[in-house]
């Protein structure tokens, strides 16, 4: 009897043709970043680089500067909270049950709104991007939003590594509202 050797996989990676990621609730990697939880679902290092889960919790006011993924599709699906999106020309009002799909090179900002914190499932695909969180941030004692502003050498560190990342900065972020 003769055997041969599987076929070598094509694309970043090992193979994921048999390889099933689940995670129980709270299970995941958590990692304080830019003074919100990630909370890790699949990374690229399970999907062979095919897809990056996140479910993300943020305080109100977090926003992020108006930027472009030049490697990554991203799609949220926010499940607590409310958040306004700028998505290239467009802005968007999202409570919990919205969905927004993001196509590589869309130039987006978002801003968290309302009283508490959001919290919303991340995607991106290939799913290297949410990894960025992980290298610039520390692993979570407790699985809640950490306490105090984002920290300065946070946002000094997604500074240096987001071109590392595929991400371009463009503009400023979406200015708050007052009440």
């Amino acid at each position: 009897m003769s055997s041969t050797a599987p076929p070598t996989p094509a694309g970043p990676g090992p193979a994921t043709d048999d390889v099933v990621v689940s995670r129980a609730a709270g299970s995941g990697a958590a990692t304080w970043a830019m003074g919100s939880l990630f909370e890790r679902l699949a990374g690229a290092s399970e999907t062979g680089g095919q897809l990056g889960v996140s479910v993300v919790t943020q305080p109100p006011g977090a926003a992020s500067p108006l930027h472009v993924h030049t490697r990554e599709a991203e799609a949220w699906y926010l499940l607590e909270g409310s958040m306004t999106y700028c998505a290239g020309e467009q802005f968007v009002s999202m409570t919990a049950g919205d969905f927004i799909y993001l196509p590589r090179g869309v130039p987006h900002a978002f801003r968290t709104g309302g009283p508490g914190p959001a919290r919303f499932v991340a995607l991106t695909v290939p799913g290297s991007l949410m990894d960025l969180y992980d290298e610039l941030g520390r692993p979570a004692t407790e699985r809640r939003v950490p306490t105090g502003d984002v920290p300065a050498q946070d946002i000094a560190r997604w500074m240096e590594l987001s071109a590392a990342y595929g991400i371009q900065v463009v503009g400023p972020p979406i200015p708050a509202v007052e009440p």
